[in-house]
């Protein structure tokens, strides 16, 4: 996938999904999915030897994210681009183009943002955006405002509605506050996965050695978005080796099998901890996972973070934690 924040450098033509796509949840693959099938239609209806260009298949959001801009607060993400990235790839989309999202972009009127942005740097051919995408300055432009525009250069917009399962909305945001109670199987429905840790294996303290419990201390990217604090049932799956810089996320590989697994989160009370910090045991596993990455799967919140009397409580308390774990995730598909 070509990936660029540099309008000098977009490959084009192209037909474009416009948002911030944070999550890539079914929601936003049905934005996607028209620019997909433009780009197809286009190569099954055009004659070889045409001279035609094909459209690039193209995702174009915003870094960073508009609200960030604007507040000066950091947002975390669901999925930082290496995950973005991994999970638009299965989705057919051959380019991520990342707009600046600086002063001068925040200023651009809407029919600016079309003529400029769209027409002139992307040669957009097909746009596809969701019903409540809002665009230009102070939010001002709509999906419709944007058909509108895009009509006067003969742009066709897809306007796709809201996606709900079940009844209800599927949105970054209700993913989130599921997360922040550590309710990860709803979350996990409005996925349509399993929330995803992603990071290499550092070196810790190896306490958890110590005790009978050696756990990979995980290295996140700074702007991951982390659910509630404590200790997680999950699966795990050890960075396909065969493509060590090209992140594969499950189940896009089946031939890899998930590792049954513990997950702390936190600060570690019981030791005085001051850094908040992600660790794994494998359930089983033997062997050396440093300098490795873990694709980590949260499947079942155990318990909150607590601080116990003791070492040896502590000690207890996992393997409570582990044997729990182990009993849901044999159970459970």
């Amino acid at each position: 996938m070509w990936i660029t924040s540099c309008l000098e450098t977009v490959k084009t033509p192209t037909v474009v999904a416009l948002g911030n796509f944070d999550g890539v949840h079914p929601g936003h693959q049905t934005v996607i999915e028209p620019v997909w099938l433009a780009a197809q239609q286009f190569r099954a209806t055009c004659a070889v030897g045409s001279g035609a260009i094909a459209p690039v298949p193209t995702v174009v959001t915003f870094h960073p994210h508009p609200r960030e801009f604007f507040t000066g607060k950091r947002r975390d993400l669901l999925t930082p681009l290496a995950e973005k990235v991994a999970q638009l790839k299965p989705l057919g989309v051959a380019q991520l183009v990342r707009l600046p999202f600086d002063h001068d972009l925040s200023c651009l009127s809407p029919e600016a943002f079309v003529e400029q942005i769209l027409v002139r740097s992307l040669a957009a051919q097909e746009i596809s955006v969701g019903e409540n995408f809002c665009f230009g300055h102070k939010r001002a432009g709509t999906a419709e405002d944007l058909r509108a525009i895009a009509a006067r250069y003969d742009i066709p917009v897809h306007i796709v509605p809201m996606y709900t399962l079940d009844g209800e909305r599927v949105s970054s945001s209700t993913i989130r506050d599921y997360l922040q109670q550590g309710l990860v199987r709803p979350a996990a429905r409005l996925l349509g996965r399993p929330y995803m840790l992603v990071g290499d294996v550092v070196k810790g303290q190896q306490l958890g050695r110590s005790l009978g419990f050696p756990t990979a201390n995980l290295c996140l990217p700074e702007e991951k978005f982390l659910p509630r604090l404590g200790v997680y049932a999950v699966r795990v799956w050890v960075q396909n080796e065969a493509f060590p810089n090209a992140l594969v996320l499950p189940p896009a590989d089946p031939a890899r099998q998930p590792q049954p697994g513990v997950m702390n989160l936190g600060y570690r009370p019981t030791v005085d901890g001051s850094q908040r910090q992600v660790e794994v045991h494998l359930l089983d596993w033997a062997g050396d996972l440093y300098g490795k990455t873990l694709v980590v799967g949260l499947e079942a919140f155990l318990r909150a973070e607590q601080k116990f009397d003791s070492l040896d409580a502590l000690k207890a308390q996992i393997q409570q934690d582990c044997d729990q774990a182990r009993s849901l995730l044999t159970t459970s598909p």
